[in-house]
């Protein structure tokens, strides 16, 4: 092993204490492999005061009421708390009531770049008051995109960050700043030089973090390898191709991996019975189970379909609703979990009144999560872009198989099943359209009836590894090669 790194995450979410989406599951998962590789890794996040119990997570206070300047002329007040994602990782929780624990919501200000400018500095400020030298500050998505950026500017005379490299890792291109980069006006559009505006002043709401971490960071990486490749292109650069194309040596990309010790059929006590990829029949046990509890009717042999990802656009709701009437005609039950965009869930909870022995909506809830996967045949994710997504790596971890659109890190992961070489792990389509779509479906519900060949494509399934070791030792190559890059 090379030598012991000293490594910072910075992200404005990390599970289990806040999160809306795969970003946390990350900002958790690969600390902690990389800390289990032996390296000296610390975490940043803002401490969501209406969200995060500091006597239940054990929080402690390590430096009150800091000044913080934020510029030349404007200052706000910061304190810091640390907790322990595992045992020696700590996590370093930023506190600024004005800023994050006025809402319930981690997102949705109207002064959302304010927010996380803030937190911003105030995550560089804390490295100075721990006189940690980091030789490696690693930013996840926009909300961090102006730490690269400082770093080259602001605090390029830092004594204890004067050898730290910056890896900024883009976790969904769609989202670069606090509110939707394609409403700003031509002539309001930031182009990542000029000085940052004042917390009072409204044009700092059009300044695009991720446009100045992409010109800033030493390493730009993306979660999978296709995706990559993808925004480099008009279709899917969100604007930002050319400047990604330009720095194109220095862009990489690295799949996800899933928390095998936090997804685990085998000891997960929240299903009503574990199972392995040596024995899966328990998988019935945990349909029923749900069925009864949700209000299906109990039938082990009735195909269940379930999606779990946020109901929006980006994850194919569109498609899903041009044929649902046809699948809910089919002998399966579909079960939805996430909140998302009423323009689908409303039609959704309509159709739920129509079929209510087949389709059941429910609000995500992360405890319940594992239950759904344990209790599915079959995990529905036709997004319409990818960076990677999890879910369908939990969900082949606990044998719900996946039917998704080959897009993004989706045609990295889910391999097409082959019932002449016995092959696959999942059922893909090609393009955008419905009948596409529901014609893999019908595929899959086919595979589903010969009992030996499901059997076989569960397991394989359940055994292809996606835990973070393989990740984690890429991103550390990663950081090796940022730390060769001059000042």
């Amino acid at each position: 092993m090379s030598k012991k790194l000293k490594i910072v995450h910075i992200a404005s979410e990390v599970a289990p204490f806040s999160k809306t989406g795969g970003l946390a599951d990350v900002s958790r998962s690969l600390p902690k492999a990389l800390k289990r590789l032996g390296h000296d890794v610390i975490i940043i996040t803002p401490l969501y005061g209406r969200l995060i119990n500091k006597q239940e997570n054990k929080l402690h206070l390590v430096y009150a009421n800091v000044i913080l300047k934020v510029n030349s002329q404007e200052e706000v007040k910061v304190s810091y708390w640390q907790g322990y994602l595992m045992s020696g990782l700590p996590i370093y929780f930023v506190e600024c009531p004005e800023f994050f624990s006025k809402h319930r919501h981690i997102y949705g200000s109207s002064r959302e770049n304010a927010r996380f400018m803030v937190f911003n500095v105030a995550a560089l400020k804390l490295l100075s008051l721990l006189k940690y030298p980091a030789d490696i500050i690693h930013c996840h998505d926009w909300q961090t995109g102006l730490i690269p950026y400082y770093l080259k500017t602001e605090f390029r005379y830092s004594k204890t960050l004067e050898k730290a490299k910056t890896v900024f890792t883009i976790h969904n291109l769609i989202f670069q700043l606090g509110h939707n980069w394609w409403e700003i006006p031509p002539a309001d559009k930031d182009f990542g030089r000029s000085r940052l505006p004042h917390l009072a002043n409204p044009a700092l709401e059009n300044i695009n973090f991720s446009k100045r971490a992409i010109l800033s960071a030493d390493i730009i990486n993306t979660v999978s390898e296709n995706y990559r490749n993808e925004i480099m292109t008009k279709s899917f650069g969100q604007d930002l191709h050319r400047i990604l194309k330009n720095r194109s040596d220095r862009l990489f990309g690295i799949i996800n991996g899933i928390d095998y010790f936090a997804y685990n059929p085998e000891k997960d006590r929240t299903l009503a019975k574990r199972y392995s990829f040596l024995n899966p029949a328990p998988k019935a046990d945990n349909k029923k189970n749900l069925q009864k509890k949700i209000g299906l009717p109990v039938d082990a042999s009735i195909p269940m379909l379930c999606t779990t990802s946020r109901v929006t656009f980006q994850k194919g709701f569109n498609i899903i609703l041009k044929i649902i009437e046809s699948l809910l005609k089919l002998d399966i039950q579909l079960v939805f979990m996430g909140d998302g965009s009423k323009e689908y869930i409303t039609p959704i909870k309509r159709l739920q009144k129509k079929y209510p022995t087949k389709l059941i909506w429910l609000p995500f809830d992360q405890k319940k999560e594992n239950l759904l996967y344990a209790a599915s045949d079959f995990f529905l994710l036709p997004s319409n872009h990818e960076p990677c997504g999890i879910n369908q790596l939990i969900a082949m971890r606990y044998g719900c198989i996946p039917i998704v659109r080959e897009i993004g890190g989706l045609y990295d992961t889910v391999e097409n099943f082959d019932p002449a070489m016995k092959t696959g792990t999942g059922f893909t389509f090609k393009t955008g359209d419905e009948m596409d779509f529901y014609s893999t479906i019908v595929r899959a519900l086919e595979n589903f009836k010969h009992k030996s060949i499901w059997t076989a494509l569960i397991k394989r399934a359940m055994k292809r590894s996606h835990s973070w070791e393989i990740p984690a030792k890429k991103y550390l190559e990663l950081y090796q090669k940022a730390l060769k890059y001059k000042k």
